[in-house]
């Protein structure tokens, strides 16, 4: 690409207020010392990216100038900066697209996804915000660009991203062979999660969700073992709630395993949802000594039964992105072993340019499509010839 080529104007999805969404153009310079410029290729839409479309903000971060939004991308290097050898114009690579400061203590640990200068593309944390991919092109320190090997999809290749986020839960739980697990929520995280802990080892994996069919699902294309469908049913009281989830509990302890015997409680309960009603379930399913992994992104302030977990010694770990899992979430999404789950099946929906993504977050609004398709994950797709599809 010549330096005219990499320095002309670029279209950018832009939200400029809840469901907001327009086409804007923006200048981008010439990549600096130890970047990469990328023509990005695919961007799967997430949980996040539909908090910010329909509300203008996540929790209490507000968004304070134009976002455009998009963080689980594959693209194409373009053009390369000063000082940069490993990657050539050219690589299909994977974006890493939280960008930590390097010099922390948590840095320095190797828990990068808590460094509190973390630049995070299509969050509104940093101001100015870090823009987001759904972009025809970005500059990137090469550091935090991956390398897809031949062959890989980058329309796959965009599972890296989610992927990413099951490695780091899956490795904050450490759980031996032959576990029992239980996740709660199949959605696209609930359903990498369950396949990573099978992956992983474990001996049973259930998984529940209110949707029947997202449920059914998960077992069909090999994500899990077991499914159950989840109860909508709520109590007048904490005191009713708390009497409802020891029953879901009990509920899922009930299924039995391929020896036909039931498996009682749980060594890890990974809970997906943010729902306050499965969080409570999660901490009475799990057995004393287990661990509850909290990944749902819910209400901020949750009524809990912490005395179960205390008294039982159930550890509640918080899991917030992922750190160090890119290189096994490629080696995952590449392998062709026939026990893996049908991870391209998780991509249930594409659109084509800048132009669609409005469908298609409307589109990942959506439970099921005009069809009655499942939504799991939408993908926005850039055109490019000769790019990979």
């Amino acid at each position: 690409m010549s330096v005219d080529d990499a320095t002309r104007p670029i279209k950018a999805s832009v939200l400029n207020g809840a469901k907001d969404l327009a086409i804007t153009t923006r200048s981008l310079d010439l990549p600096a010392a130890g970047e990469v410029q990328i023509a990005v290729q695919s961007t799967g839409i997430c949980g996040s990216d539909l908090h910010y479309y329909n509300h203008f903000r996540i929790g209490d971060i507000p968004v304070q100038e134009p976002l455009t939004l998009g963080h689980e991308s594959t693209g194409i290097v373009t053009a390369i900066g000063p000082g940069v050898t490993t990657l050539s114009v050219g690589d299909a690579v994977a974006l890493e697209v939280g960008v930590p400061c390097d010099s922390c203590f948590h840095c320095s640990q190797g828990r990068y996804n808590i460094c509190p200068k973390m630049r995070f593309r299509s969050s509104a944390k940093a101001f100015p915000h870090a823009q987001g991919t759904l972009q025809e092109r970005i500059n990137h320190p090469v550091k935090w660009c991956h390398r897809l090997p031949e062959g890989m999809s980058l329309s796959l290749g965009a599972l890296t991203e989610p992927l990413c986020v099951a490695i780091h839960a899956t490795n904050r739980a450490a759980l031996r062979s032959g576990v029992k697990v239980l996740v709660l929520g199949a959605g696209a995280v609930g359903l990498l999660v369950a396949a990573m802990c099978k992956i992983n080892g474990a001996g049973t994996v259930v998984i529940s969700d209110v949707d029947e069919g997202r449920s059914n699902f998960a077992v069909k294309h090999r994500f899990a073992d077991h499914s159950v469908i989840a109860s909508t049913e709520t109590g007048a009281g904490i005191d009713e709630d708390l009497e409802l989830a020891k029953k879901g509990a009990l509920r899922y302890g009930s299924v039995k395993t391929d020896d036909g015997e039931a498996i009682g409680e749980f060594d890890a309960v990974f809970e997906c949802t943010g729902v306050q009603a499965c969080l409570q379930t999660a901490i009475y399913a799990t057995r004393p000594g287990g661990k509850v992994m909290i990944l749902g992104m819910g209400s901020p302030v949750q009524t809990l039964p912490i005395s179960a977990a205390a008294l039982r010694e159930v550890d509640l770990c918080g899991v917030f992105r992922y750190a160090n899992a890119y290189p096994r979430a490629i080696e995952v999404l590449s392998s062709s072993a026939e026990n893996y789950p049908d991870f391209a099946s998780v991509i249930s929906h594409s659109f084509d340019g800048l132009e669609a993504v409005e469908d298609a977050f409307g589109m990942a609004c959506r439970k099921t499509d005009e069809v009655g398709k499942l939504v799991l994950k939408v993908v926005v797709n850039m055109p490019r010839g000769g790019s990979r599809e």
